[in-house]
């Protein structure tokens, strides 16, 4: 059997070794290896797969970690890893004892930046740089961008930015045409026309911004890389390499269905399909069809993604279906939380579907655009939990007090479907207020009671007083009312009738239920899906901070957490039912 030039690269220095016909094959394996791989762990592999010789281009000319290599997003630099010494560590690829998804210095000398979220690699680069001409440090720095990225603001800026440094630095743009789905936005009818004139235009975008360009038109040809970067390694001044590549390549169902394969569970490689089936009908899809149907009734009511329309189950022929009435900003989350306070303004009625991880990033837009001028708009974070995404850049973990603590915001936490379509609904309608509702994420649970009301209609800041007992009142938050549940019926073995209280409402207190409270408990307890710093247990703690009630706060503690064990990370914040119910019981005795 021949023996595989990938097992004999464990530095980047083993690829200058190689002949020409040597570096193609390579690719070819680095190939194959992504999609055996992938296929069993699951993980980014359209965008992989169409940056192989890019990356395989970048190593043969440049000299990390001399020269620096900085990765937009994060999820194209699989080829990297493979080239630097973390190829035996692939098949423990996003787990706890194996290696990150996204650069990590922590992994890799060759690692630049830990870098998870898009339109970053620019700004960095860019200080990297700066940092490099004041101190008179040799090497170069590169930018490796798609083009989905190009659409957030901070891209513009870095562009903008780069101008002024006076010195050596490439910005590689990777075009594939596509984002996580299609691009949308007007730079993109540029670059189309700069594929179409081979880099030609006069028009282009790039040089308009202050740099100077160079053009591949097949961006998969190792050797066509190779040329491009050697001929632009020793340049002075800031250029961009746009380069054209496919994303998905070599490997038929990610070229035809790019969607689809830009991040995967595990696969069967024969078929394309899913190794362990998508299950029951998620709150995604569950959104998705709801207000499809609320947008055929009305159609002032318009979806609105940053780049991640499955975050609330738009696909294709879904968005399709919505027309007009769909927006994709591309990955531009401060754009969305704008342009949704200005629809509301205009009498339209927004809905923002945005993972937890991601609305941190509009934080300023929340604030300014949205809250300060109480525009209606409705925005739905999903995700928000301990048991969601687990890579470090993609904690979903903070949004509570992120949201809950900006005036005129009123952020929901509903524990059930019907309870979620509930609010759902009249925040749609409601004209007072920004409304944000932390979509459940333990999977789709049935109301309690089958039969919650339609026509809701929330008293602010009102308590749902699930069940009435005495001495213990557990506040379950959202995800975690479940778990409130749980632990009431274990403290019945132990002779207590726990309260049980769903807040509904994240950013307001129910303070003539608290006062209530008083007459018959001794410990209120509260349970919530993500930091204790600054979120609702807090909120309860500093309530009854001066009398004789005590509080228990249970979340999860303030820490950069990355590719942990889920169960572990429970019982590490004592948050199993086991757990919860000793603590109450020793306060308690």
């Amino acid at each position: 059997m021949e023996s595989l030039l990938l097992d004999k690269i464990d530095q980047p220095s083993d690829l200058k070794k190689l002949n020409a016909q040597q570096v193609e094959k390579l690719c070819a394996e680095i190939r194959h290896f992504m999609l055996e791989n992938i296929s069993k762990t699951g993980g980014h592999l359209a965008s992989n797969l169409g940056t192989v010789e890019l990356t395989v281009a970048l190593h043969r000319v440049l000299e990390t970690p001399k020269d620096k290599i900085v990765f937009d997003v994060g999820h194209q630099c699989y080829t990297h890893k493979l080239l630097t010494g973390r190829r035996k560590q692939f098949d423990h690829l996003r787990q706890l004892d194996g290696i990150s998804g996204f650069p990590n210095p922590h992994e890799s000398v060759h690692d630049a930046f830990i870098a998870g979220h898009g339109n970053t690699a620019l700004s960095l680069a860019i200080g990297m740089a700066w940092a490099k001409k004041i101190k008179h440090e040799p090497g170069l720095v590169v930018a490796v961008i798609g083009d989905g990225s190009l659409s957030g603001g901070e891209a513009f800026e870095g562009l903008d930015v780069a101008a002024e440094l006076g010195s050596n630095m490439i910005v590689v743009v990777n075009d594939n045409q596509m984002s996580i789905a299609e691009n949308h936005g007007g730079l993109y009818r540029n670059l189309q026309l700069l594929r179409e004139t081979n880099g030609e235009a006069s028009c282009n975008f790039f040089k308009a911004m202050g740099f100077d360009y160079l053009y591949v038109a097949d961006g998969n040809d190792v050797e066509a890389m190779i040329e491009a970067f050697s001929r632009v390694r020793d340049i002075d001044h800031p250029i961009v390499l746009h380069i054209n590549t496919l994303k998905g390549k070599g490997y038929r169902f990610a070229e035809c269905q790019k969607e689809r394969f830009h991040w995967s569970m595990p696969f069967d490689i024969p078929t394309g399909e899913l190794k362990k089936p998508a299950g029951d009908k998620g709150y995604d899809t569950l959104t998705a069809e709801h207000l499809l149907s609320l947008m055929k009734a009305d159609r002032t009511v318009v979806g609105i993604t940053a780049g991640t329309p499955a975050v609330f189950g738009f696909t294709k022929d879904r968005r399709e279906r919505a027309g007009k009435q769909f927006i994709d900003m591309g990955i531009a989350e401060e754009q969305a939380v704008a342009m949704a306070s200005a629809l509301a303004k205009g009498g339209a009625k927004p809905v923002f579907g945005v993972y937890s991880t991601f609305i941190q990033r509009a934080y300023d837009q929340l604030s300014q655009d949205l809250c300060i001028n109480n525009n209606p708009a409705t925005i739905l974070v999903f995700w928000g939990s301990l048991g969601a995404m687990n890579d470090v850049t993609h904690l979903c973990l903070f949004d509570i007090p992120l949201i809950s603590n900006i005036p005129n915001m009123v952020y929901l936490a509903p524990t059930c479907r019907e309870e979620y379509l509930a609010m759902l609904d009249w925040s749609i309608q409601q004209t007072e207020h920004p409304v944000a509702i932390r979509v459940p994420a333990t999977g789709v649970a049935g109301s309690r009671s089958g039969d919650f009301p339609t026509d809701y209609e929330p008293e602010m800041n009102r308590f749902e007083m699930a069940h009435c007992g005495s001495g213990v009142a557990i506040i379950g938050v959202g995800n975690f009312f479940a778990l409130a549940v749980t632990v009431a019926e274990q403290l019945k073995q132990s002779g207590i009738d726990a309260t049980v209280v769903n807040p509904r409402f994240l950013t307001g207190l129910d303070t003539e239920r608290l006062e209530d409270l008083r007459d018959s408990h001794s410990l209120v307890v509260t349970l919530e899906d993500g930091v204790l710093d600054g979120g609702y247990g807090e909120k309860i703690a500093r309530y009854y901070g001066e009398s004789e009630m005590r509080v228990m706060c249970r979340g999860v503690r303030k820490k950069f957490i990355d590719r942990y064990n889920v169960g572990e990370e429970y019982a590490a914040n004592r948050l199993t039912p086991d757990q919860i119910t000793a603590d109450i019981l020793e306060i308690l005795n």
